[in-house]
């Protein structure tokens, strides 16, 4: 039977919900590895809406977050609200500012920032069981908003001081990483990617979020896995 891997969305596109390239690089990354995909989202309108072609916010318009990442799961997603830990053997979290905008206000709220209750209830079970957690591009946040406090959890987001800072004040710890090269925080099985946190290439991307997978499995199938040294 198939190891199952939930993979939390924020919605569908960069500005406004999950970065869609890290979302399907991911998907493709556990298939690869022979990974069975839960693709899931909390229900509730977006913070706003974004036009894409102008980034400017479209005044007025509502989206639901399950429905739009629906679109990138090929409408194969199921609540968050009704997914639980035992389920899973690990959990991903792709960028986009939806991870900073839907799954957690941190996009406002800073180092202040509240992860949505799902999302942290998922992430402190998913983390009591030991089972291992990745996180993407700006998605860190999301895990220092959780676990921040209680595990100091050592994540990366490349090298962007000033978000860095943030999730230090949350009680993570930071490490600068290039972004073919996944952070792995081993005693909290909790691997980061920092993605576009870089203006990268597709390929780079690519790189690193198959890397990050990969270390996944080492967790999942318990080898070492050695994390960057500072």
């Amino acid at each position: 039977m198939k190891r199952k891997v939930g993979v939390v969305l924020s919605g569908c596109g960069f500005l406004d919900g999950s970065e869609i390239s890290e979302a399907v690089l991911t998907l493709l990354a556990l298939d690869a590895n022979d990974l069975q995909a839960v693709c899931m989202a909390p229900t509730g309108a977006q913070l706003h809406v974004v036009d894409h072609g102008s980034r400017q916010v479209v005044d007025g318009e509502r989206r639901d977050v399950l429905r739009e990442a629906a679109r990138i799961a090929r409408g194969n997603i199921r609540d968050l609200a009704d997914v639980q830990a035992d389920e899973l053997d690990a959990v991903v979290l792709p960028g986009g500012f939806g991870a900073a905008k839907n799954l957690s206000d941190f996009a406002v709220a800073g180092a202040g920032a509240k992860a949505h209750p799902d999302v942290a209830r998922l992430l402190r079970d998913m983390h009591a069981q030991q089972k291992p957690i990745g996180a993407i591009c700006i998605a860190p946040a999301v895990v220092a908003a959780v676990l921040g406090e209680t595990a100091h959890p050592v994540l990366t987001i490349g090298d962007d001081a000033a978000t860095a800072a943030a999730l230090t004040k949350m009680g993570a710890q930071h490490r600068d990483a290039p972004v073919e090269t996944p952070v792995v925080d081993e005693p909290n099985r909790i691997v980061s990617v920092a993605a576009y946190m870089y203006d990268a290439r597709l390929r780079d991307i690519s790189t690193g979020i198959h890397a990050l997978v990969r270390s996944l499995v080492e967790l999942l199938d318990g080898k070492a896995v050695e994390a960057p040294r500072s």
